[in-house]
């Protein structure tokens, strides 16, 4: 049903993050990329899956417009809710290297949000996972925020890099999530949508 339902579209991906082109790519979903950067600021009263789906939605407005009819347009957002606080992209590897320190011996939420628009209707589903770290040596942090590609990632780290091998402990929910594209949510929210 999934993969029928898509082969009718033209699924365009308003995202460059590599991690979700390729779950797409896993999923056998055939799509264009649309390179678009917009301010990713949003109102300091928004908490929890309140900001990804406020960005999410975000991310559409200047493409919802152009449309057609069997276009299917896919925005994504992603962050670490910890503490009662939001973790994007740090700004420097400084910063990712405190972000990921504190993360140490504790747990903290990745909710991602995905917004499906078509010339139709829109639709905003979150998912949300439970990470725990583990103790962190110091070495470790700074060979990993030296070098890998820390500056792309909400949070600072990716589960899939050396840093989520050596330093996660165990996760409760999705783990496509925590790579920024919750997949299985993905499929069910299609199956139901009248596209």
């Amino acid at each position: 049903m999934f993969s029928k339902k898509l082969d009718a579209c033209n699924v365009l991906l308003a995202s460059r993050s590599k991690r979700r082109h390729e779950l797409l790519k896993q999923m056998g979903v055939k799509f264009k990329v649309i390179d678009q950067s917009i301010d990713e600021s949003f109102p300091s009263s928004l908490k929890e899956n309140n900001i990804t789906e406020y960005l999410a939605k975000k991310k559409s407005i200047p493409i919802i417009n152009k449309l057609k009819n069997n276009d299917l347009l896919i925005t994504c957002d992603t962050i670490v809710w910890h503490k009662n606080n939001a973790l994007g992209k740090p700004k420097s590897r400084e910063e990712a290297f405190d972000m990921i320190k504190s993360l140490e011996n504790t747990s903290h939420v990745v909710i991602s949000s995905i917004c499906l628009s078509t010339i139709k209707s829109q639709v905003l589903v979150s998912d949300r996972t439970t990470v725990y770290f583990d103790n962190l040596c110091e070495d470790d942090l700074l060979y990993y925020t030296k070098n890998s590609d820390v500056l792309d990632r909400a949070g600072s780290y990716g589960i899939q890099d050396y840093i989520g091998h050596i330093g996660i402990k165990k996760i409760e929910g999705s783990y496509s999530n925590v790579l920024g594209f919750p997949t299985n949510l993905f499929v069910k929210t299609i199956n139901s949508m009248n596209l």
